[in-house]
């Protein structure tokens, strides 16, 4: 069974026993509703509500990455939140992009891109936040 936005909340919140009706509770949403996004009847909530989430959920940086992967999937969105605005302020980025589509860029491609620059944050120390 695939992953989605609600199985991966669900997961999260039973993991450190907190029940449905408190999170709904600290999120300000209804028990109904929290339930129905966990079951995949709603999409994910508003950007601020997935930020409380995050917290509450006590998520590390690819948690958290993968919650709003998993809530643009679950709303449909193209991109996921954390990425359109670094995507538009660098003109960089969407030729990368764009040369990539054209290329039809591997995988591989794409993993090695990403440890060059994984590599690049462990030697100047960027990487030592990981629960942003």
């Amino acid at each position: 069974m695939q992953e989605t936005f609600g199985s991966f909340v669900r997961e999260r919140r039973k993991s450190y026993g907190i029940s449905l009706r408190s999170m709904a509770a600290k999120l300000d949403l209804s028990p109904v509703y929290m339930s129905n996004i966990e079951n995949d009847r709603r999409a994910a909530p508003a950007q601020g509500c997935l930020d409380q989430m995050a917290i509450l959920l006590h998520l590390g940086k690819a948690d958290r990455e993968r919650l709003l992967d998993l809530a643009a999937k679950s709303r449909r969105d193209r991109v996921s939140a954390d990425l359109p605005e670094y995507i538009m302020d660098r003109e960089i980025v969407r030729t990368a992009l764009r040369t990539a589509r054209e290329a039809d860029a591997t995988d591989q491609e794409w993993r090695d891109f990403i440890d060059r620059i994984s590599r690049r944050m462990r030697s100047s120390g960027e990487d030592s936040d990981t629960t942003a």
